[in-house]
């Protein structure tokens, strides 16, 4: 069966795709949808999960700088054989200019009438690769770091996240260490400061 996975930083647009989606009256083939706000999940979903097709608006995520490393393994994690599918809803330089090197798909405005993105989901749908290779991308983070990521950026202490994971406090600052450098961060307020922020003009 095709499997689609939803990409959305914003809950309601999230909500409101999957409820048109599971409206499987409008398509001519049925498919499985898999949604998520999170890109490490959304990366962990491609690899493991396979899917045909991600469509998703990154640009709800642009304004965390930890989130413009993760693009990379988004795109790699889709390789040949996921069809990316990219919902414009803003203007953001930093993905416009990695779009123009790391081709999607296809990059339609969000604002597009349902019926036309019907016809370009319907499309990919008709047109996607008939075999799939064995595909080695490789996590970013290891799931423990993910999850200390999680907690992290949702502002949890290093004593809970320590007594969470069963491990030293000391452990949770090599864990962090490691995240900022797996991610390309230079200190740990990075992970939190919107990117605008960061530019020097």
């Amino acid at each position: 069966m095709y499997k689609i996975l939803l990409i959305d930083h914003c809950y309601f647009s999230r909500l409101g795709m999957v409820g048109w989606l599971n409206h499987s009256e409008y398509f001519a083939s049925p498919f499985e949808i898999t949604a998520t706000d999170h890109l490490l999940r959304a990366r962990e979903y491609i690899m493991q999960w396979q899917p045909d097709m991600v469509i998703a608006d990154l640009h709800g995520f642009m304004s965390d700088i930890h989130h413009i490393s993760q693009l990379s393994s988004i795109f790699a994690a889709c390789g040949k054989h996921t069809r990316l599918l990219l919902l414009q809803s803003g203007m953001s330089e930093a993905l416009e200019h990695y779009c123009e090197t790391h081709k999607p798909w296809q990059t339609v405005e969000k604002s597009i009438p349902l019926g036309d993105l019907k016809d370009v989901i319907e499309q990919a749908m008709q047109t996607r690769p008939q075999t799939r290779e064995a595909r080695t991308v490789t996590s970013l983070l290891t799931l423990r770091e993910e999850r200390i990521l999680k907690w992290w950026t949702d502002g949890i202490a290093n004593e809970v996240i320590a007594r969470n994971m069963g491990i030293a406090v000391k452990t949770v600052y090599t864990y962090k260490r490691n995240i900022r450098m797996k991610l390309g961060v230079d200190n740990r307020f990075s992970l939190f400061v919107p990117q605008h922020e960061l530019r020097v003009e």
